[in-house]
């Protein structure tokens, strides 16, 4: 069975790549570009890694991670916006500011419910 968050996070990768190769190629394009590649793609690599957790510890462990990284990856392309890097109305760049609250929300709730079932 398809996991549905999987493939929401490895599309999230795919378009922060995408963006990010859009930036311009100046010292400030360049290290928001790296940034926002790093933490958008560890997102789900880090889910990953919580899908095979060896324990429950574990588990809330690298989730609270995935959280981190999306929260990280969320300030980087409000920067971008902000800064006017890429144009407001740009839809790639609205499309994963919306998606990278989406997740960042269902990984919140599920650290929670973690922490709270396990307690």
């Amino acid at each position: 069975m398809k996991n549905n968050l999987s493939e929401r996070f490895l599309d999230f990768a795919a378009k922060i790549i995408k963006l990010a190769l859009r930036l311009e190629k100046t010292a400030v394009g360049k290290h928001i570009g790296n940034q926002l590649m790093r933490s958008g793609t560890s997102a789900g690599a880090n889910y990953e890694e919580a899908c095979g957790a060896e324990s429950r510890a574990d588990f809330a462990h690298k989730l609270q991670i995935v959280f981190k990284e999306l929260k990280e990856s969320l300030f980087w392309l409000k920067l971008i916006k902000r800064s006017e890097l890429l144009p407001a109305e740009d839809e790639q760049l609205n499309f994963l500011l919306k998606e990278s609250q989406e997740l960042t929300n269902i990984i919140g709730k599920s650290v929670v419910t973690t922490k709270n079932n396990y307690k």
